[in-house]
């Protein structure tokens, strides 16, 4: 082989480690990425979870109470009715 055979072959086996430790980098990288991602997500699973909960939680105290507003608004009616 001739000089810039060498020189060639050496030039693209700088390049090509170069390119290897960059992907190497990138992935490293995307899999840290990908795991943030992961636990944000779980994060907002569990506050969705809590959300939910806390709604039903709500929704069964709310609902007596609009029923017995309603119930003391008919007895109020009647009461000013008889009243009259």
């Amino acid at each position: 082989m001739s000089d810039p055979a060498y020189i060639l072959v050496i030039i693209l086996s700088v390049f090509l480690a170069v390119s290897l430790l960059l992907s190497i980098i990138l992935l490293i990288m995307v899999i840290t990425f990908f795991k943030r991602v992961n636990s944000v997500a779980a994060a907002v699973q569990a506050t969705a979870e809590n959300v939910e909960s806390v709604v039903s939680g709500v929704s069964k105290v709310t609902s007596p109470m609009i029923i017995a507003k309603l119930i003391m608004k008919q007895f109020n009616q009647a009461a000013k009715g008889k009243g009259k």
